[in-house]
């Protein structure tokens, strides 16, 4: 204790001030550096899961063709939308007086729950009674960036840590040769609110997202240079941590294990991620079901990977798709067409994980979430006079499910009013989402906090109520 209060007396007043926020995060670090489970000193319960898969539907997908069927919104189809929903809204691009829109896909009851879900889903369908259905989200964001950043971070604005950030500094890795947060990227685009979406925000950068690809290096700038050795680079790197040691030493900035524990991490992973994405090796009926094409870009490719990981015990795999934002101002984004487009790339993947995690024993530890976003209007677009359906932006109610890691499969939590336009039923919230998900990893939200700022953050912020009625 003394050596330590002598180091910070070494310290100038202002540099003592501005590395304060980071001392827990170094005693997070040194865990990790010691190939120990930070997890024995964050947990406060005894958990349901062990690991996250998080598939990000990027653009947010429609409600109301894939979960949330209306009736009265079939019947009342092409008439104008009820004044006392419009008055004081703002919409992304909706003009004027807009149109009520039913949807035109078939919806009917599924497996023995009665789960009623849109037949643009048929293989998903066959897991009704796995899944958790919460038709009643909510969100305080209707622009893609801040609403994405929302969603994973508990904040609209850039700087907070991303969930999968919070998740690695509170449980670690149960793998020291992969990271604890890994992220895959498919779709046309990189989600609206980039790198923020898995970024660490003022937790050290050891906790930071690690994007995986599924076509190319695996992970870039892993692999050694033309003409270097692996004993090249591992004398190298040797001599770097001396330097960063010294350096340390008289700073005490944490950071610097941070860039220590960073550059170990690569070396190792340049052993265990080749083997790791390699999924070619899977046997033929396994990529018949997921529809994978090694070497390839791919959502499919990535949920066979994110099943790899979570085997190899990392802690939260995140999946971002883009490809999801069906205004109907044009026909790449018109619902008739477009919308089985995005559905037939995703639907047999997310059945083939589900069967896989199943049949493998991992779905009693692994938490499966599906969402996007925000949700999509009642009303059609129709910008700049398109005759082609589309919805815009709608915050106030979407649909999310949760399957595995201790979710009660085959129930529907909450409900929208009559025309899907307002929740009527149990809100939750984004802050409240993010509870329960920590709940079930075996963490109180309201106590895994990190001070920054001379302030103590948590993920939920100020906010946040676990979902009980969801839980097995």
């Amino acid at each position: 204790m003394s050596d330590s209060k002598n180091s910070l007396q070494s310290i100038t007043r202002r540099h003592f001030f501005q590395q304060t926020g980071l001392s827990i995060g170094s005693v997070a670090l040194a865990s990790l550096l010691n190939d120990q489970l930070f997890a024995q000193q964050i947990q406060h319960h005894a958990p349901k899961a062990k690991n996250i898969i998080y598939l990000f539907m990027a653009g947010a997908p429609s409600q109301l063709e894939l979960f949330d069927y209306k009736p009265k919104l079939q019947q009342f189809d092409g008439q104008d939308c009820p004044a006392e929903y419009l008055k004081g809204e703002r919409f992304a691009f909706t003009k004027g007086v807009p149109k009520l829109l039913g949807t035109p896909f078939n919806f009917k009851p599924r497996g023995q729950s009665g789960q009623v879900i849109s037949d643009l889903l048929p293989h998903l369908s066959k897991h009704a009674d796995d899944i958790a259905i919460i038709r009643s989200m909510r969100t305080t964001q209707f622009n893609h960036a801040p609403a994405q950043i929302f969603m994973n971070t508990g904040h609209q604005i850039v700087g907070r840590p991303s969930m999968g950030a919070w998740m690695s500094y509170g449980l670690g890795s149960e793998n020291k040769d992969l990271p604890g947060f890994v992220v895959l990227i498919s779709g046309d685009n990189q989600p609206d609110g980039g790198k923020s979406c898995w970024g660490s925000g003022f937790l050290p950068t050891v906790h930071q997202g690690v994007e995986f690809r599924s076509k190319g290096d695996p992970v870039l700038f892993v692999s050694n240079p033309e003409g270097v050795s692996s004993d090249v680079r591992r004398q190298t790197l040797d001599a770097i941590r001396d330097l960063n040691q010294t350096h340390q030493q008289k700073v005490l900035d944490p950071e610097i294990n941070t860039r220590i524990s960073a550059y170990e991490l690569a070396y190792k992973m340049q052993t265990s991620v080749p083997e790791l994405t390699d999924i070619a090796i899977e046997p033929a009926k396994t990529h018949e079901a997921y529809g994978t094409q090694p070497g390839q870009a791919s959502f499919a490719n990535n949920c066979l990977l994110a099943r790899r990981l979570v085997e190899r015990g990392v802690r939260f795999v995140q999946l971002y798709h883009w490809g999801w934002d069906h205004h109907g101002n044009g026909v790449s984004t018109d619902i008739v067409s477009a919308l089985p487009r995005a559905t037939r790339l995703v639907d047999k993947p997310i059945s083939a994980l589900l069967t896989d995690l199943k049949e493998r024993g991992l779905l009693d530890t692994t938490l499966v979430i599906w969402g996007g976003e925000f949700g999509r209007t009642p009303v059609n677009e129709a910008r700049n006079g398109s005759k082609l359906l589309g919805r815009d932006h709608h915050p106030r109610a979407f649909t999310m499910w949760l399957a595995g890691g201790g979710v009660k499969g085959g129930i529907t939590y909450g409900q929208t009013d009559e025309l899907g336009y307002n929740i009527a039923e149990n809100p939750v919230d984004v802050h409240d989402l993010h509870a329960t998900i920590l709940h079930l990893m075996g963490i109180d939200h309201l106590k895994l906090t990190y001070r920054f700022q001379g302030r103590d953050f948590r993920l939920t912020d100020v906010h946040g109520n676990v979902v009980k009625k969801i839980l097995a």
